[in-house]
This record gives C-alpha cells, structure tokens and sequence, in this order.
C-alpha cells in the first residue's frame, strides 16, 4: 500500500513543480504590462457578444502596422491569431524566407496557449535543465523565442501577434508595432 502511495503522490508533486514554476518565471521578469482578464477562452456558453477577440479587420490593421515597420528592416512572415490559437490573418511580405511562415504562427500561438506570455519568456526555462526542458516539442510546436507578443484590448486577450524573418530583436520590433497600433501607442 505504501509503494502505491508514493506513485500517486509523484505525479501530484510533479504536477505541482510545475504550477509553481510557471508562476516564478511569470513573476520574475514576465511583465507583460497588461492587467484584466487574460484568460485565454472564453468560457463554455458565453454569448458572442460577450467573447472577446481579434475581428479579421483589427488583425488586418495591425498587420499593416506591423508591415510599414518591417519595411525599412526585413521582410518578414506576420501572424495574428485568436485567443484558442488559430490564425485570423497572415501576411507573407515579398522577399520573406517561407522557412519563417510556420514559425511566425507558431509564435502567436505560443503567446495566447500561455494566457498572453510573450514567447521569448520561455527561453531560458527551456534549455537543458531548465524547468520546461523540451517544451518547443508539445502543442505541435511552442517557439521559445522572441517575436510573439500578446494582443490585450479593454484588458481581454483576445489575440497574439507573430513575426519571423530576422532577428529575433527585428521581430520583435515588428511584432511591437502590431501591439502598438492595437493599443493606440
């Protein structure tokens, strides 16, 4: 009996490590400068009229902001995706490595699967060693780099932008300027 015990309480203790290194690496050096609900659903038998989300012309607009950045530095793969994770718009800028195409969705979705982490945040966790050692290889690919920011409106997530095609500091300006015209800045 005591054998079963100790089987039962290792994947509870697991799961609890976890929990609690998420909420660490969240509270050192995440801040995302968003406050609200940043629940990545939208609840079970919640109207329309009370989801939040990115409409298809808001995720156009913001691709277009982040376009006019990227033209005087890369030609980059631009995503905008929803709060489940799946793509609203996407914007292959001529030129742009289509190597990049996957990675710039993927790291839209790795920011909303993460209720609106950017994905660079995830980096150093992930190494060998690190407490989400492996992470990039579930959710049919995390990106544990940056250029996937979150997309928070009236203080909702309600969608993530993804950028690839240069740097990672080169996507992640890019990526910012979505963010920036979504919030007026």
């Amino acid at each position: 009996m005591r054998g079963n015990y100790k089987m039962l309480l290792l994947p509870s203790l697991s799961f609890l490590s976890i929990s609690l290194l998420s909420v660490t690496t969240y509270a050192h050096g995440i801040d995302c400068a968003m406050s609200g609900n940043l629940t990545a659903t939208n609840g079970i038998g919640s109207t329309p009229a009370q989801r939040h989300y990115i409409s298809a012309s808001q995720a156009s607009a913001i691709i277009s902001a982040a376009e006019k950045a990227a033209a005087s530095i890369v030609p980059q793969n631009i995503a905008v995706v929803d709060p489940s994770g799946l793509l609203v718009a996407f914007l292959r800028m001529d030129n742009a490595y289509p190597g990049s195409i996957d990675i710039s969705i993927k790291k839209a979705r790795t920011s909303v699967l993460f209720n609106g982490i950017p994905s660079g945040a995830l980096l150093n966790q992930s190494y060998s060693g690190g407490g989400l050692y492996g992470i990039e290889e579930t959710n049919g690919g995390i990106v544990v780099f940056g250029g996937g920011l979150p997309l928070v409106k009236d203080g909702f997530l309600v969608g993530a932008i993804g950028v690839s095609g240069g740097t990672v500091a080169q996507d992640v300006e890019v990526a910012q300027a979505g963010v920036d015209w979504l919030t007026g800045s």
